[in-house]
């Protein structure tokens, strides 16, 4: 389990480099651990570290993970970077703390009625299908600006960035550009881009937070495996 925390250290240090490389400020360039499939107890290395963002991809795994861990450290905060059944938009308001896989109209206004519900006061993102696959989620880049727009005026979610995962096997360079491009258009400050293979590319244009589990972590379990 120290493995994990020295992972983190030689990660952060990749970032600093990767930031002064770019002209930036290592500071302005979050880490954001994703937990998914891993057990509570890898966690643990993590927070002792001083981290304390981390990603999920599923609700119910979220559930069944963090409330423990947050009994002990109470302010973890919680990112949901899977997709969201609109039938979950309840459950994740609740647990999460950031949604970045806001993608569509009908989970906007969800999200919104939720967040009135339980007076809550979430941070979105919006995913972008950056290489407008047909078998991902995602709003289409062209639509993006005005999708931003009407998340922010009809529902008053506050939207504060934009998520992305390029084509697998491709070069992720020119994806991540236009999400900058599309981020500045749309008047968004954040962008949630790069993972464990990447993520240097990612900083290099624009990302404020980068993504990574398996360069922390190592292999992930199997899926279904027992938390």
């Amino acid at each position: 389990m120290t493995a994990i925390a020295d992972n983190r250290q030689y990660i952060l240090a990749k970032i600093a480099k990767a930031a002064l490389a770019a002209g930036r400020e290592p500071e302005d360039i979050a880490l954001l651990a994703v937990a998914k499939t891993f057990p509570p107890a890898a966690m643990l290395p993590l927070l002792a570290a001083g981290q304390r963002a981390f990603g999920e991809n599923r609700v119910q795994e979220a559930k069944a993970k963090w409330p423990a861990l947050r009994a002990q450290f109470p302010d973890i905060e919680l990112h949901l970077i899977g997709p969201l059944q609109s039938n979950k938009a309840a459950e994740a308001v609740a647990l999460f703390e950031v949604i970045e896989s806001v993608d569509r109209d009908k989970i906007a206004r969800i999200l919104a009625e939720e967040c009135r519900r339980q007076g809550r006061r979430l941070q979105f993102y919006v995913e972008v299908n950056i290489g407008s696959e047909p078998q991902k989620a995602g709003i289409m880049p062209p639509q993006t600006v005005e999708f931003v727009t009407h998340c922010r005026a009809v529902y008053g979610l506050d939207i504060i960035g934009l998520m992305c995962v390029p084509p697998r096997g491709e070069n992720a360079g020119p994806y991540f550009a236009l999400l900058e491009r599309l981020a500045q258009q749309a008047g968004v400050k954040k962008l949630s881009q790069g993972m464990s293979q990447d993520y240097e590319t990612a900083i290099a244009f624009g990302a404020t937070q980068v993504r990574l589990g398996s360069a922390l972590f190592g292999t992930r379990p199997p899926a279904g495996a027992k938390l």
